[in-house]
């Protein structure tokens, strides 16, 4: 039986919704996070040395990192899916999979790093600390915010609204493996970003996940995407 070690609101939750998707059977196992740093256990490391999720283990194969996941689960699962899960993987060679390579690459390489850096910045300030450095803190943490962090997410936000005009999905007008990658980043730029960008696009994108019964099936296996 295949299994999801799936830690609570983390990048996981895209692998729950893929295996809905595909329809393949696979149990989960929870971890919950560490109540004061919110990290993952130390239980993760007895699965994978890493000691993070997502991490699947599939008869004899233990595989970490969402990217490298959903390419396995694809591959070995995928070839039989129809409808609208038929372009999961598009032909070499073609527009939609020079698109689902890009977001492949880009959920990971490029737009998580901002986002994980507004979260760190928006939390740090409230960590425990002596009061005299709080003042310190708040606005070192707002600095970095408005002049670094902010205006990256808003001109990643301006390059996905302009795609998404365009496209239904991210890598044309079928699902593939590129939304499933994305799907925790958009999560996370539609909760964290600042400034007023326009997401009219990036919306309605969350609106046809949400819509989805397999993200409402993962959703409930698996708990809330993002922490609250």
């Amino acid at each position: 039986m295949l299994t999801v070690h799936h830690l609570e609101t983390s990048r996981s939750q895209r692998i729950l919704w893929l295996l809905e998707e595909l329809g393949v059977p696979y149990e989960v196992k929870r971890y919950a996070r560490d109540e004061r740093t919110k990290l993952a256990p130390p239980e993760l490391k007895q699965v994978h040395p890493l000691g993070k999720s997502p991490v699947i283990t599939d008869g004899g194969e233990t595989i970490a990192e969402s990217g490298a996941i959903i390419e396995y689960l694809a591959e070995r699962y995928g070839g039989q899916a129809g409808g609208d899960l038929a372009q999961l993987c598009p032909k070499p060679g073609t527009p939609e999979h020079r698109h689902c390579r890009f977001f492949m690459h880009y959920a990971e390489g490029s737009l998580m790093n901002w986002l994980v850096m507004k979260l760190v910045f928006q939390t740090l300030p409230r960590q425990p600390m002596p009061f005299f450095a709080r003042p310190i803190a708040r606005a070192l943490c707002a600095g970095a915010q408005q002049k670094l962090i902010d205006p990256n997410l808003a001109t990643a936000t301006a390059f996905l609204e302009q795609h998404l005009a365009q496209h239904t999905w991210f890598a044309g007008e079928q699902l593939s493996i590129a939304d499933f990658q994305m799907s925790f980043a958009v999560e996370a730029l539609l909760s964290r970003s600042t400034g007023g960008a326009p997401q009219t696009h990036l919306l309605a994108l969350q609106q046809r996940m949400h819509a989805r019964p397999a993200w409402q099936r993962a959703l409930t296996k698996g708990g809330p995407v993002l922490m609250g």
